[in-house]
């Protein structure tokens, strides 16, 4: 049995939740792992407003998830805001990857047994698709598989998801809602790193795996 995931039942930003388990918080912790250091960038690869991101950053440097600071510039004297994740920061986020990694290799096996019952039972939880848009964005959720399974089941992507699967050419979406991945459809759960991974302004060497169902507050 796949445990629960705990997580906002709104996929949007909600302040009153933010220290918890927000998937949006995870999609910036991970933009900021990968090496991703200003605001503007980090609304661009995420694709969440540059206000909302602001407020998730201000949330985990309260959670001490990751620090700013003022880098002085070599010629130009002036200062330039950084942002770094912290130890404690890389090891929720690697905690909550392994986690959902897990989830995403269930999901690869009921595919190719053809549970419909049992993916279509996991999608319709607001609990489990929340977690879909991290999925996407840290590469541990194909977009191929993903809108390859979606298809199958009849199910149509919510808004984020028809973007990221237009922005890594994951297929056009159909009247079902589903993808037409084509010839090039993989089926496997994880690896490929979608998303906004192809926007970050370094690559941080690793996979900063995932973290745990907990809240930020367990830390």
């Amino acid at each position: 049995m796949m445990a629960e995931i705990v997580s906002t039942t709104d996929m949007g930003y909600d302040s009153s939740n933010a220290p918890s388990n927000n998937p949006r918080h995870f999609i910036v912790l991970d933009a900021i792992a990968r090496g991703i250091k200003s605001v503007d960038k980090i609304a661009k690869a995420t694709r969440l407003s540059g206000e909302e991101v602001e407020l998730i950053i201000n949330d985990l440097s309260n959670q001490r998830l990751i620090i700013r600071e003022m880098k002085k510039r070599r010629f130009f004297g002036t200062s330039k805001l950084e942002i770094k994740v912290t130890e404690t920061g890389l090891r929720m986020l690697d905690l909550k990857k392994q986690d959902l990694q897990q989830q995403a290799e269930q999901l690869r096996q009921w595919k190719q047994n053809g549970n419909t019952t049992q993916l279509q039972s996991y999608m319709n939880s607001d609990n489990n698709r929340s977690w879909v848009q991290f999925m996407l964005f840290a590469g541990i959720l194909d977009i191929l598989f993903f809108t390859s399974m979606m298809s199958m089941m009849g199910m149509a992507l919510n808004p984020m998801e028809s973007q990221m699967a237009a922005d890594s050419g994951g297929g056009q979406t159909d009247g079902a809602g589903g993808t037409d991945s084509g010839g090039g459809q993989t089926d496997g759960a994880g690896g490929t790193d979608s998303g906004g991974a192809g926007v970050s302004e370094t690559d941080t060497g690793g996979d900063f795996g995932g973290f745990d169902g907990g809240g930020f507050g367990d830390f």
